[in-house]
């Protein structure tokens, strides 16, 4: 599998796009400031411990931090992964909406992770952003689940709420899934350090797994 993904960055990498890299030759992600109330901030150390965990297990030329990015913003737009989070509300104005639709059409990537109360809010505002679409649910032989590590069944249960199955969402443009939406699974938790939510190393692992695979299925198939 490994020898695959060194293939696919190899491609990845003498692609120009200026989504797709920064100038110093590593890429570079960021989590999504929005305004709302909601706690986009929340688990620092999440994709702070992605990424180190990326780094440690795939041949991959990322940059070790990561910026806070206002969806806005024309900064959204250098930057090939955008994480999104948090438990509460979130509102888009519409240059908000037309920046971050803009960003998507021309091949960046928003992974949404439900920590929990997001679900309410964030679907309004993809609708805004994509008013023609539907988030439909990814099928478990998509590639996204086995990008590195293999998840026959879809999504792990990192943390549980109201017993329901994890399930993964998606936002296709012209065939490309440019949104990738966790619900019920909490995978940002799982990534934190083991103390924060006190979460099984054993669950931390699936959440790093499958978070790397959102990860690589980004930056490779843009």
């Amino acid at each position: 599998m490994i020898s695959r993904i060194t293939l696919i960055l190899l491609v990845t990498l003498v692609f120009s796009d200026p989504v797709s890299a920064q100038a110093s030759g590593e890429f570079e992600i960021a989590r999504a400031k929005y305004r709302g109330g909601g706690d986009w901030y929340n688990d620092p150390s999440a994709l702070q411990n992605l990424i180190l965990f990326a780094k440690a297990n795939v041949p991959i030329p990322i940059s070790e931090s990561y910026k806070d990015v206002s969806l806005g913003s024309a900064e959204l737009h250098s930057y090939p992964f955008i994480f999104l989070t948090g438990h509460g509300n979130i509102t888009l104005n519409s240059a908000e909406a037309n920046n971050l639709r803009e960003y998507l059409e021309n091949g960046g990537f928003l992974y949404i992770d439900d920590d929990y109360g997001l679900d309410k809010y964030i679907r309004p505002v993809i609708k805004q952003v994509f008013p023609n679409e539907e988030f439909v649910e990814i099928p478990f032989n998509h590639p996204i689940y086995d990008q590195v590590f293999e998840f026959g069944s879809g999504l792990p249960k990192i943390h549980e709420h109201d017993n329901k199955p994890p399930q993964g969402f998606g936002i296709f443009h012209e065939g490309r899934l440019v949104v990738f939406y966790s619900y019920e699974s909490n995978l940002g938790d799982g990534w934190t350090d083991a103390e924060v939510h006190n979460t099984p190393e054993s669950l931390r692992q699936k959440a790093l797994q499958m978070g790397l695979n959102v990860l690589v299925y980004a930056l490779t198939r843009n």
